[in-house]
């Protein structure tokens, strides 16, 4: 099930490895365009190829934008957590493909991810104990098939599917949280 080109859960799109990228096409690009919109439209600030239904390891974030004048999402394309602390934080999160709730996740404070940006370039983030750090682990969490059900544990995952399954029932769109 799709709402405004978001891929909602449980759609078994959302639990499929991705394959990578090979090479930078007009149709990457052109794909590109459409989850910036997508993302926006949504108040999102990260989101995967896998979402808008395509199947390939190519995700965007921006988690500093007000309007649309400062929106401007980094393009990650095969990205990978190159270095990670042992030290974990907890991160309420919440998805556009789960809308309606946020669930309380555990997540490492620093990572260091390296990615190919649409110009081909290898690039190299690095992020700790804020938003970024979260998103850049939530959303390659996306492109190998694990959402965020999957990291909670059992007694906590019930709970999390018992209140998505409320949200959609009062109609939850992309974008809401609880």
């Amino acid at each position: 099930m799709e709402i405004n080109g978001v891929v909602l859960a449980p759609d078994p799109r959302l639990r499929e490895e991705c394959a990578k990228v090979e090479k930078i096409t007009p149709e990457i690009k052109k794909l590109v365009k459409r989850m910036k919109k997508t993302m926006f439209d949504t108040a999102g600030c990260g989101l995967a190829a896998p979402q808008v239904g395509e199947l390939i390891q190519l995700v965007i974030i921006d988690c500093d934008y007000s309007d649309k004048k400062s929106y401007d999402p980094y393009v990650l394309i095969n990205p990978v957590i190159t270095e990670h602390s042992d030290k974990m934080m907890d991160s309420a999160e919440g998805c556009l493909s789960i809308p309606g709730i946020t669930c309380d996740i555990k997540r490492y404070d620093y990572v260091v991810v390296e990615a190919y940006n649409l110009d081909g370039d290898l690039m190299r983030y690095e992020a700790e104990n804020d938003l970024m750090c979260c998103c850049l682990q939530h959303e390659i969490d996306h492109l190998h098939g694990i959402t965020m059900f999957e990291r909670l544990e059992p007694a906590q995952r019930i709970g999390a599917l018992r209140d998505y399954q409320e949200a959609q029932a009062r109609g939850a769109k992309p974008g809401e949280t609880s």
